[in-house]
């Protein structure tokens, strides 16, 4: 089955955004239950859960959506037929998009030979075939896990980024997702060198209901973990999240702090941290890159967190990251509230970013079948 013929059986279409925002799940049950018995069954909330996860991701993606593809609409009226010219002004679209510049010659070359090899002459018989092949790209890399690494006791997680990303915010997002989850969640405020860090990280813990072990400011960051650790051990704790620095500018003091930080961390636990996550902005493109180039080089990244996917036009980054860097994505920020910390799914991405583009093609076939 193609892409485009999976994502259309998978979002129904159902989930508008007025339902998304006013209509209670009890009240979707009820209009789903076929039986009459005041229940729903299991496939049944999960195909209603998956639609609303899927217009998420269609809101949060609407910016880069509609650039992308006014951009693609634009170039297929531009340039009629497949030749070099249209190849050139392909790449330069996708460029402008964050995709990358290695993914974005791996991309173009690959529809070089797809349109030699299918004899295609009309750029608009390519529409389909690029989003395809930009997922095929994406796929590649498919030994990289993007679910995480949680214990059944304690998980560590460790949770890195510079400063202005959204590190912090992240934090309690991901604690709220976990206490939503009904597990018991720690925070540890490791952050001592920003000034207010301590105090950010208070506030998020106290509005998700999750204490937060802290020193004072300037304080050593290894001792901050050191005392997370045996109280999380000696509660039961199911989720500690740690918030570190993120002075990228002095990667030496940086790896050197970590460091201490993850042997103190296995005193306990020889296989923990369990996640080393690198919280990005996504509105700063191609600099979220080289961030996280950097702090693979200091550290070993198990995930990135991206943050405001909503408010760029750049989304394309997430193909960049996934298919040069070889890391992850564990969660994207498709929002302000506070459950708009998303888990990060392929497929949910790619309906968010051509939706429009899979809808119409939808429509055509149905058209097609009326005739």
């Amino acid at each position: 089955m193609s892409l485009f013929n999976r994502l259309k059986k998978k979002f129904s279409g159902k989930a508008d955004k007025e339902e998304f925002e006013q209509t209670p799940v009890t009240d979707e049950m009820k209009d789903a239950d076929l039986d009459g018995d005041g229940l729903i069954s299991i496939e049944e909330f999960e195909e209603w859960e998956q639609e609303q996860v899927g217009y998420k991701f269609k809101q949060g993606l609407e910016k880069s959506r509609e650039k992308f593809q006014d951009q693609i609409n634009q170039l297929m009226a531009t340039y009629r037929k497949v030749d070099e010219d249209f190849f050139e002004a392909l790449e330069e679209v996708l460029i402008t998009a964050d995709v990358g510049f290695e993914t974005v010659m791996e991309l173009t070359d690959e529809l070089r030979d797809y349109a030699k090899l299918k004899n295609i002459t009309e750029t608009k018989e390519l529409r389909e075939v690029i989003v395809e092949k930009m997922i095929e790209i994406y796929e590649r890399n498919g030994d990289l896990d993007e679910s995480m690494n949680m214990q059944d006791d304690l998980t560590i997680i460790l949770v890195v980024g510079v400063n202005g990303v959204g590190k912090t915010t992240s934090i309690g997002k991901l604690a709220h997702r976990y206490k939503s989850e009904g597990k018991d969640v720690l925070l540890a405020a490791a952050d001592t060198f920003r000034a207010g860090a301590i105090n950010q990280l208070e506030v998020w813990g106290e509005r998700v209901g999750a204490d937060v072990i802290k020193h004072q400011e300037g304080s050593d960051p290894a001792a901050v973990v050191f005392d997370a650790v045996n109280a999380a051990k000696r509660r039961g704790t199911d989720v500690l999240i740690v918030d570190t620095a993120g002075r990228l500018q002095n990667k030496g003091n940086l790896m050197k702090e970590l460091e201490k930080m993850k042997r103190v961390i296995q005193r306990v636990d020889e296989n923990a941290p369990h996640e080393v996550l690198l919280v990005l902005d996504a509105t700063t493109g191609q600099n979220a890159m080289l961030q996280a180039k950097a702090f693979n080089e200091v550290t070993e990244l198990t995930g990135l967190v991206l943050t405001k996917l909503d408010g760029t036009a750049k989304g394309g980054i997430v193909l960049a990251i996934k298919n040069e860097l070889g890391i992850p994505v564990k969660f994207v920020g498709l929002g302000e509230k506070i459950d708009d910390l998303e888990i990060f799914s392929a497929e949910n991405y790619v309906y968010g970013l051509f939706a429009d583009m899979i809808d119409n093609a939808e429509e055509v076939v149905e058209d097609e079948r009326t005739e």
